[in-house]
This record gives structure tokens, sequence and C-alpha cells, in this order.
């Protein structure tokens, strides 16, 4: 199994990480994990983010763990299937590891938008379960939450 301290050297961001995190905190959510790991026999995942919302004292605490996408290349349905592919592993992976953590794909409005129109990939999201956070690259806030 590989290191934890040297995932977190190498690990690459993606594009709207940040923009991501930024949104996050505005919504109300305090960071925990910049990256939360999964770790399983024989894998570390690093997931992008972790965080958690106070709902209220009757509520305990909500968490959520963030896989961001940034959906740059030239592809959305390629990189929409490893979008996918990824956030299944995790979901797995929390569910043995934190069962009260929820994962959210995170992708930006404009990507979304194109995903609305292809009915194939809509069809996987609702199969799949996904549940989403679709962020605006611009205001760097929450533009929708979508819970499967």
């Amino acid at each position: 199994m590989q290191n934890i301290a040297d995932f977190k050297k190498n690990m690459a961001r993606d594009k709207y990480h940040y923009h991501v995190r930024e949104a996050l905190i505005k919504d109300g959510w305090t960071i925990t994990d910049d990256p939360y790991y999964i770790i399983t026999p024989g894998l570390s995942y690093p997931v992008d983010l972790g965080a958690e919302k106070i709902i209220g004292a009757t509520k305990g605490n909500k968490k959520i763990a963030v896989e961001i996408k940034s959906f740059l290349a030239e592809s959305l349905p390629n990189e929409f299937h490893t979008a996918l592919g990824q956030y299944l592993d995790y979901e797995t992976g929390i569910e043995e590891q934190e069962p009260d953590r929820e994962i959210f794909l995170a992708i930006p409005v404009e990507v979304w938008q194109k995903i609305q129109k292809i009915p194939l990939l809509l069809k996987n999201l609702n199969k799949y379960t996904v549940d989403l956070l679709i962020y605006d690259i611009e205001s760097k806030t929450v533009a929708q939450w979508i819970k499967k």
C-alpha cells in the first residue's frame, strides 16, 4: 500500500479544486480533510475533499466526501466514464470505512448542462445513484445539490 504522505506530496489537484473548496466553505461546510483518504486492504484512494456541516443539535453532523472533476478534455463521454468509475470505487470504500459519510461528484454547471442533453449519461447517473454537487466556476459557489 502506498504511503499517505507520498500521496499528498505527489497528488495533482483538479483545475477547479480550490473553487469547489471555496464554494463548500461559502455554503457553510467545514473542510476536514484535503484530501480525504479511503484506506482499503491493498489500496489507498485520495478523494479530493472531506467536509462536514453541523445540521443541528437534534440531527448531529452530516459528513461528505467530494470528488472534484473539471472535465477539461475534449471527450465528455470519456471523462464522464472515468469520473463514474472513480465515484463508484470511492463510494464502496467509504461505505466500508465510514458508512455515515456520503460522497458527491462535483462537476461544473456548464458540464452539467451538457450532460443533461445526453440521455445515456443521465441514465447512468440515475442507475448508479450518483449524488452531485454542481458548482459555478466564476462565482465559486455551489449552484445545486442533486441527491439521488
